[in-house]
């Protein structure tokens, strides 16, 4: 089992942090199916290195610590920060879990799980973080950088849309591009569009993507973006946009709209602005709404502008304004003519 020696409160992201041990076997038996279980479980990035890391684990080596994360959104772990009830959560949540930091190396000791001389009672040093909320546990691994191997930011959050957010909808299908060449399901979102609307979420910002500037340089004024934008401060997930278009795609005018990547990139940053107004809407009046915002977007004199960069832009600031716009033609298009003006 996972024993917890030390708990610590992160009061940036709300999270308690603990230090904990356990041994191979357990990391092998039990941490092991958490990478095992999704798409974007990377390959060997250093081969070289992970072979000797091979030799070393048999030959007794204490691997470095892992750092495994778990969301729960009680009140209680975090009020009573009780060693042995937060230790029985883990315990009892492991298959929950996410690895944060040690793919590599947790592929590496699976590896030689068979050889006769590894110990299996080695212990095995974690870092545990547990939060409330997943957008919490993107920005640790964002803004703290763990891991071995930098990764940019929007690889990151590439990474964790697939592997965090496991999202239970009924109405729309979300698939990767693996998921799409093995049985491609007709009207299904693709993976790399939510990845996008992700990213706008958590940076306030639809344009993240520029093929003008290096990407060593983009990812700098990204990683700027998060760090201003204070997405920790907010009261609505991403999974809450997620969950929001779900309901919404009951109706079919609505999900055609949404598997707009633009529409979902825009809606995803104007939705954190205006949820209080837009949760309230139903699936009909939300249909008002997009057919009134597309009618004065058709107005727009497409050989003008850039039509995909203004459609993120504009479905952002409708919707960030949708509570006093609504589903007003003449007010929405005298609002479009100000920015297009400007723009």
């Amino acid at each position: 089992m996972i024993k917890i020696t030390s708990i610590g409160y992160d009061r940036v992201i709300k999270s308690l942090v603990l230090n904990a041990e356990a041994n191979y076997e357990l990391a092998i038996e039990k941490l092991f199916p958490l990478i095992d279980r999704y798409d974007s479980q990377r390959k060997l990035q250093n081969k070289k290195f992970y072979e000797r890391l091979s030799k070393d684990l048999v030959n007794g080596c204490l691997m470095p610590a892992l750092t495994l994360a778990f969301v729960e959104q009680g009140n209680d772990l975090y009020s009573d920060r009780d060693i042995d009830k937060i230790e029985k959560f883990i315990n009892e949540n492991i298959s929950k879990g996410y690895v944060l930091d040690g793919i590599q190396r947790l592929n590496t000791l699976n590896g030689v799980k068979e050889n006769p001389n590894i110990d299996l009672c080695q212990k095995l040093y974690l870092s545990i973080i547990v939060s409330k909320k997943k957008d919490m546990l993107l920005y640790r691994m964002i803004t703290l950088n763990n891991g071995q191997k930098q990764m940019s930011p929007r690889h990151q959050i590439e990474v964790l849309t697939e592997e965090m957010l496991d999202y239970q909808t009924v109405n729309i299908t979300i698939q990767t591009e693996k998921k799409k060449a093995e049985n491609s399901v007709e009207g299904s979102y693709d993976m790399a569009d939510v990845a996008k609307a992700y990213l706008a979420f958590f940076t306030g910002n639809v344009n993240n993507e520029n093929n003008k500037i290096i990407s060593e340089k983009m990812d700098e004024i990204i990683l700027g973006r998060i760090m201003s934008h204070e997405v920790i401060e907010k009261e609505v997930q991403f999974d809450d946009v997620v969950k929001f278009m779900d309901k919404m795609a009951s109706d079919p005018t609505n999900k055609k709209w949404f598997g707009v990547s633009n529409n979902m990139i825009g809606f995803a940053v104007g939705y954190s602005e205006g949820y209080s107004y837009i949760e309230k809407l139903s699936v009909e009046e939300f249909k008002n709404h997009i057919e009134a915002f597309d009618r004065a977007f058709a107005s727009i004199n497409p050989s003008k502008v850039n039509l995909g960069k203004f459609r993120r832009n504009l479905s952002h600031k409708y919707f960030a304004k949708a509570d006093i716009l609504r589903d007003d033609y003449d007010e929405i298009l005298g609002y479009f003519i100000e920015e297009t003006e400007s723009n």
